[in-house]
């Protein structure tokens, strides 16, 4: 770790890498530092033990400033008067994110933002009740939402407590609600509804359609790149995938007809005006259930529906459970290491069946 003379001239002068960030530490105080991030962003910052504490930005507050609370945050811990930092809600959400972006799956952090960003906090972190939280989650009407959004605050504050900015975790005592695991399964005048619907609501529509015809997590869809698709199939990096295990699955005829109408290299779903994927979710969902009539469905009854075809065409479920990408059943345990036969030709020919399955229902419908 570099050790400089800190100066409000040197520490302006430092350069932003090309990626990712580097630290310099002081040579008069060692534990004091500046991080200087990949966009310009310097921010100075206090070592203890294993774990970093901001201090502030850079610009916001001056270097003296910095050195005067790193000096009297030292002084508290030696003295055991720790105390907690003076930080807003959505100040201590920006950090924990930018923290998780350096250690989590896209889909992870992208996930903890949607999650947390939809309470109405905006006052001091450490001012948030237990009481607070409570309210706020009973304001969510889906149990699984609810259950999720309880799990990504107590991650946050128990990151939170290592950063200072509070004492305690208010999640504590809180529980989730109890939910039934879910067993929908489109019916075939519901499957061709949604089918149809979704032709007319652009990006959304047509992953709505590429989940349709491959059972495959919407996650792993909206993220799809031009370059991960070769031929006939497609194959999924595993660090998209759930299970963070590389998939390869065969497209299909009808799968490969739409596929041609998406760009041809980069994110085939980008966000509006972002380098990221499709998330508009929640607004699409609802407009796909008044165009289509089919209520009190989610997405991922689509996958269990995709898995009862299968067994009703007669697909082996080893060759479902290959297509799906389960690591349980018939390629758990012992079977994942040493069968390492991929199952291709066998899933070509059951995505062929259940396509020409699917192209038959709609016309009969």
């Amino acid at each position: 770790m570099p050790k400089i003379a800190f100066s409000d001239i040197g520490l302006r002068g430092l350069a932003p890498p090309a990626k990712g960030q580097f630290e310099v530490w002081d040579n008069k105080l060692p534990a004091f530092g500046l991080r200087v991030s990949q966009g310009g962003t310097k921010t100075f910052i206090l070592r203890r033990n294993n774990s970093r504490i901001t201090l502030g930005r850079f610009g916001i507050i001056t270097l003296s400033e910095a050195r005067t609370e790193a000096k009297r945050v030292l002084a508290e811990f030696t003295l055991g008067k720790s105390r907690p930092h003076s930080v807003t809600y959505p100040y201590a959400i920006q950090q924990f994110i930018e923290d998780k972006k350096r250690s989590r799956r896209a889909n992870t952090y992208e996930g903890y933002e949607w999650l947390l960003n939809h309470f109405p906090f905006k006052g001091q972190l450490n001012d948030i009740a237990t009481a607070d939280i409570s309210r706020a989650l009973g304001s969510i009407k889906s149990p699984s939402t609810h259950n999720h959004a309880l799990v990504a605050l107590r991650i946050f504050f128990n990151w939170a407590i290592k950063r200072r900015y509070v004492s305690d975790n208010p999640t504590f005592g809180l529980s989730p609600h109890s939910a039934t695991s879910r067993s929908r399964v489109l019916t075939d005048s519901e499957l061709r509804s949604i089918w149809d619907a979704s032709g007319k609501l652009g990006q959304y529509g047509t992953i709505v359609r590429l989940l349709i015809l491959s059972g495959q997590r919407r996650g792993e869809v909206a993220a799809l790149r031009a370059d991960w698709i070769e031929e006939d199939a497609c194959t999924l990096p595993e660090d998209i995938c759930k299970n963070s295990r590389e998939h390869t699955f065969p497209i299909g005829v009808m799968a490969a007809e739409i596929l041609k109408t998406l760009p041809n290299s980069g994110l085939l779903f980008p966000a509006r005006g972002k380098d990221t994927c499709f998330s508009g979710w929640s607004k699409s969902k609802t407009q796909l259930d008044k165009e289509s009539g089919v209520t009190n469905w989610t997405l991922h009854d689509i996958r269990r529906t995709f898995a009862t075809i299968h067994a009703r065409i007669g697909t082996p479920i080893h060759v479902t459970e290959k297509l799906l990408n389960h690591v349980s059943g018939s390629h758990s345990g012992i079977v994942s290491v040493y069968q390492r036969h991929t199952w291709l030709p066998e899933m070509r020919r059951a995505v062929s069946n259940y396509q020409a399955h699917l192209q038959e229902l709609f016309a009969r419908l």
